[in-house]
């Protein structure tokens, strides 16, 4: 009984009693990928993040500042429905600063924000679908969902878009985070289960400049409140289990506009070609750990040398069938690890391929 009064008052909706709304402001903790949140009450409807004050926290208490001048500051940046509250609710995703005005170290956003409104980059209009890739665990012991405790599953092979309660571990959290993501207006497109079991993947996009950041850190988010009311734990890790077992990326599919108009063939080369010059830099932007998943083998290049090709998945980056057919389109770039953050992959891609001039 206590249990579905506590989930009628979850799930109060007040539009009809009061102008107030819950507003809550997520920004990304010191590690680079922890999340942190907190909510306030505010006067709504709120539709635009120019609307919101900005706010601070305690940052000796997430590694990002001393205890003796812990204030740090939060900017709104992008808000989204929260499909947890409803109503008029709101997720606000956020960066930080100091509060002299200067962007904490752990802020990518503000120097992504910086590349993708370069007057090069925005008559471009690029074009991002990033594909997430993680892995749920069973609590407390940190072994994937759907695994014998202490042993391991039957070989990969029938696990890959699988059905079946054999198969397929954690689908009603995959489902829930899917509908979630479409209520808050994230631009999800996709999901569907990994070659490993216990992993899924969704997709954000195709998503314009620093958007495709803010949606797929708010797809985040969502994903991990949503495994903790169900009890289970998100990995991000690229390479969470040892062995003969495929490791977690987020690839990122890009496109400029004249790589999407004719004769875009031959800009998506030259583009390649660059990228291929900076892979040192781009491999140590693209996440921890990678070195444990890009070892050339489970459908990864070797992370010392950069290869492309057509519909190659054992490559640095990947050309579709249909781009060669077309002559234009876009590509993929397989190299980011799960753990990546999406404004510094998104915006170097754009800053490599755009404003670089070798």
């Amino acid at each position: 009984m206590a249990g579905a009064l506590i989930n009628d008052l979850i799930n109060l909706d007040l539009t009809p009693v009061t102008d107030s709304i819950i507003a809550e402001y997520i920004w990304i903790g010191g590690s680079g990928t922890d999340m942190r949140s907190k909510a306030r009450t505010l006067r709504g409807p709120i539709t635009d993040p120019k609307q919101l004050p900005r706010w601070n926290y305690d940052g000796s208490s997430t590694g990002q500042a001393p205890g003796e001048d812990s204030e740090v500051i939060l900017y709104p940046q992008a808000i989204f429905k929260d499909p947890f509250r409803r109503g008029n609710n709101i997720l606000v995703i956020c960066d930080a600063y100091t509060p002299a005005g200067e962007p904490i170290p752990t802020n990518k956003r503000y120097s992504a924000a910086q590349i993708f409104s370069h007057p090069e980059v925005e008559k471009e209009v690029p074009w991002y679908g990033l594909e997430q890739e993680y892995t749920l665990l069973q609590k407390d012991i940190n072994w994937p969902l759907g695994w014998p405790v202490g042993g391991f599953p039957g070989p990969q092979g029938p696990y890959y878009c699988s059905t079946g309660a054999d198969k397929a571990f954690g689908r009603e959290v995959v489902d829930a985070h899917y509908k979630a993501c479409l209520y808050a207006g994230i631009n999800i497109s996709g999901i569907n289960g990994e070659v490993m079991p216990g992993q899924w993947e969704f997709q954000v996009g195709p998503s314009v400049g620093i958007s495709a950041g803010d949606e797929l850190w708010a797809a985040r988010y969502i994903l991990e409140r949503i495994t903790e009311l169900a009890g289970v734990v998100l990995s991000l890790d690229p390479k969470p289990i040892k062995g003969d077992w495929n490791g977690a990326g987020c690839h990122t599919n890009y496109s400029t506009a004249t790589m999407r108009e004719e004769g875009g063939y031959e800009v998506i080369k030259a583009a390649i070609e660059k990228l291929g010059l900076r892979h040192k830099e781009h491999i140590a932007a693209y996440g921890e750990g990678n070195e444990r998943r890009l070892t050339g083998h489970h459908e990864t290049a070797d992370m010392n040398t950069f290869s492309w090709g057509v519909a190659n998945r054992g490559c640095s980056v990947r050309v579709g069938r249909d781009t060669e057919k077309d002559g234009k389109g876009y590509f993929e770039d397989r190299r980011p690890a799960s753990n990546m953050d999406p404004y510094v992959v998104t915006s170097m891609v754009a800053e490599t391929t755009i404003l670089w001039k070798p």
